[in-house]
């Protein structure tokens, strides 16, 4: 599966935005994350293919999560499910 990385200057934690191209939820989300300059990596999972959907649909669900999106993974131990800016700057730090 290919993710995108969004560079920023806010670096310090690994995040990750399972999102769909059509969510604006989604979209809201990956511009917060940009505008206050935080790195992080994406993959739209309308757009891949059955293989990559179903391994992403056993990751969220591994750590936690409900199939929904979008979902946020930090330091590959923290899910946000939505966008959730009181989340963003607990953790984050924005």
């Amino acid at each position: 599966m290919n993710f995108s990385k969004v560079a920023g200057k806010n670096n310090q934690h690994k995040v990750t935005v399972y999102a769909l191209s059509t969510c604006v939820w989604c979209k809201m989300t990956k511009q917060y994350l940009k505008d206050n300059d935080i790195e992080y990596e994406y993959v739209d999972v309308d757009l891949c293919d059955e293989k990559d959907k179903e391994k992403i649909r056993e990751h969220i669900l591994s750590k936690g999560g409900a199939l929904s999106y979008p979902t946020i993974i930090i330091d590959d131990n923290i899910l946000i499910t939505g966008f959730r800016k009181d989340k963003f700057k607990e953790i984050l730090g924005v």
